[in-house]
């Protein structure tokens, strides 16, 4: 018979049930939201600590200090926001056009893609005032910059073709998070249609055919003959 489940132990002060261990995490989010919310000036360990109800000690139990905390924040970033992104749509073994489809509605992915688009909004502005940030953000851009033109390559585009039209596709990516506010869901909707459109739409002599507008293993890109 398995035995029952422990509770949780009190604490010696008043017999109050002790709070979970922070992570490392914990405090990359907690850092995150205050930097959405207040900038990266705000993003403090006294005012972390206290948000999260600690003490400082807990926070130098994970990290060096400030900064050592501020490079997590970014590198959480970075993965989640274009590594594990693009991981996810490879392992989808959908189609290149399919691929870029699905580029082009991530600003109306809901509560998600309003979550994410205040996070690099966030990051952005940081950026323009931190060249570790400026780096972290341009290595970001150019890799969703170049995974975008491999996905037009692979349609048949030329390499100069699809690079600006990655950078179009982009470009609207960025300019729907910053006027999220400013548009409908149908507005949104309309313009989503429209962007696939004009920027999947080809010359008859560059359709591919159906087997060879999938991206290879790796997400390498071999030009048609």
């Amino acid at each position: 018979m398995p035995s029952p489940s422990r509770a949780p132990r009190p604490s010696r002060a008043g017999g109050a049930v002790a709070k979970p261990q922070l992570t490392p995490a914990d405090w990359v989010k907690a850092a995150t939201e205050v930097l959405v919310q207040n900038g990266i000036d705000a993003v403090r360990v006294d005012v972390l600590a206290k948000t999260m109800g600690v003490t400082r000690g807990s926070f130098y139990w994970h990290f060096r200090d400030r900064e050592d905390l501020l490079l997590q924040v970014l590198k959480t970033w970075h993965d989640q926001a274009t590594e594990d992104l693009i991981n996810r749509f490879e392992r989808s073994g959908a189609s290149a056009a399919a691929l870029l489809s699905g580029l082009i509605s991530l600003p109306l992915r809901g509560e998600t893609a309003v979550r994410s688009a205040s996070i690099e909004l966030a990051v952005r502005a940081w950026a323009r005032r931190d060249e570790l940030a400026r780096k972290v953000l341009d290595e970001v851009d150019a890799k969703r910059l170049g995974y975008t033109s491999q996905c037009f390559i692979a349609l048949g585009f030329s390499f100069q073709d699809a690079r600006h039209r990655a950078f179009g596709l982009y470009s609207y990516v960025i300019g729907e998070a910053l006027l999220h506010d400013q548009s409908t869901v149908e507005q949104r909707q309309e313009r989503r249609a429209y962007m696939e459109k004009f920027l999947l739409d080809m010359p008859l002599t560059k359709m591919p055919s159906h087997s060879d507008e999938r991206l290879p293993a790796g997400g390498t890109i071999h030009p048609h003959e």
